[in-house]
């Protein structure tokens, strides 16, 4: 691999930690916020610890909120730890950590480890917060330290198979108190 590529995935993680502030865990575990599960239909194994949830399956705790046309919830001694989601596309949306608007990604299989405290989306995987877009076959989120990464694909015709992203400018406000301070804008 060239070394202006492995520069430009540095780059590119880099970009995608400073601007995705996303939430904080996900699912919260240890909240006293019980998640509740909605679905045309249900399966539990207790002996294997593995619920199936299929037909228009809604996932919510709190203001976190995954909709999928499955889900499969993993138990082990300690409870839920992973669940996995199937849709075309699955949904996940949360308010951001700040407050500031809400992150809505979908992907086509979306899974959330507790134990590796890290959110996947995979197969035309797309996040959305604040403006700011990141698109790739693969998007890792770990939670926990609040990196991202992403890669692309095969092109498909759809796309170039590349990853994507959409960053807006931190501030709008300096260049709007520029204009208004002599009713002129500064590159004129």
């Amino acid at each position: 691999m060239k070394p202006e590529t492995n520069r430009n995935r540095g780059l590119m993680a880099a970009l995608l930690a400073i601007t995705l502030t996303g939430p904080a865990a996900a699912f919260e575990l240890d909240s006293d916020i019980p998640i509740k599960v909605t679905a045309d239909n249900a399966r539990l194994d207790d002996n294997q610890g593995i619920a199936t949830y299929t037909g228009d399956v809604e996932l919510e705790q709190g203001e976190t909120h995954l909709s999928a046309k499955r889900v499969v919830l993993y138990r082990d001694e300690n409870g839920l730890n992973r669940i996995e989601a199937f849709g075309n596309p699955a949904r996940y949306r949360q308010p951001s950590r700040e407050g500031g608007g809400e992150t809505d990604a979908r992907a086509l299989n979306i899974t959330w480890s507790a134990a590796d405290q890290r959110l996947i989306f995979e197969r035309q995987a797309v996040i959305e917060q604040n403006g700011n877009l990141f698109r790739g076959d693969i998007i890792h989120y770990d939670t926990a330290r609040r990196v991202v990464t992403a890669q692309g694909g095969a092109d498909s015709g759809e796309g170039s198979g590349r990853v994507e992203m959409v960053i807006q400018p931190r501030s709008t406000d300096r260049r709007t108190d520029r204009q208004e301070s002599d009713g002129s804008s500064e590159g004129q």
